[in-house]
């Protein structure tokens, strides 16, 4: 028997690589409301967290952020999803995940039908039970209301674990009830992710998947 029953994934930085489609989505935006973007920071940083918060981390007055989602998403949602594709191995994994019984499902602050195009789009949408993503609106934001949401609606029994990439998926998880293991191979540091508390950080799916399902513990870094 698995050590957990059930897993979630994060979807940017977790599933798939998408910095590209993503960062140049975030200068669009800039652009288009024709705001300074300082460069000199490392706009990797806006994978993952939800995206009025990253505009406002950048200097967009707080009266313009619904404006720069929309800009956003008006480049993102016709090109930028599509700059993306599945980590190498991570098939591999959803498939093994499945075999060894392991219920999957997709926990994402990424707004859920977008979520679910981009998972039909590299055919992993199979992999999954469910798919759960954040709300257009406020109503269902961060992650751990999109974990919640996930929860409720599925009444998943058993041991739970949320896989992600960075800080937000752990400290979402606790806030949520459940485990969490970080993935090193995303978008957020090791280091915020080990000051959240996670169970481990792992660096490879074979650590990932021996986290999952057997009781052998993987080293974090």
């Amino acid at each position: 028997m698995s050590r957990y029953t059930a897993a979630l994934f994060d979807l940017d930085g977790t599933l798939t690589a998408s910095a590209e489609g993503i960062i140049k989505s975030f200068r669009y935006a800039f652009e288009k409301m024709n705001l300074p973007l300082d460069e000199t920071r490392d706009l990797s940083v806006v994978i993952g967290p939800p995206l009025k918060g990253s505009f406002a981390a950048f200097g967009v007055p707080e009266e313009r952020l619904d404006e720069a989602v929309t800009a956003y998403r008006e480049r993102y949602n016709t090109i930028g999803k599509y700059e993306n594709e599945p980590f190498e191995g991570i098939r591999e994994l959803l498939g093994r995940l499945k075999e060894a019984g392991v219920k999957l499902y997709v926990a994402t602050s990424k707004p859920e039908a977008m979520a679910l195009d981009i998972l039909n789009h590299f055919d992993l949408v199979k992999y999954f039970d469910e798919i759960a993503g954040a709300t257009l609106g406020d109503s269902r934001s961060s992650k751990k209301d999109v974990i919640l949401y996930l929860l409720n609606k599925t009444e998943i029994k058993g041991n739970t674990v949320m896989v992600g990439d960075t800080a937000f998926d752990i400290i979402g998880a606790r806030e949520a009830g459940i485990e969490a293991i970080g993935v090193s191979w995303g978008y957020g540091t090791i280091e915020s992710m080990r000051e959240a508390e996670p169970l481990a950080i792992v660096n490879t799916m074979d650590e990932l998947y021996e986290m999952i399902v057997n009781t052998k513990k993987a080293e974090s870094r």
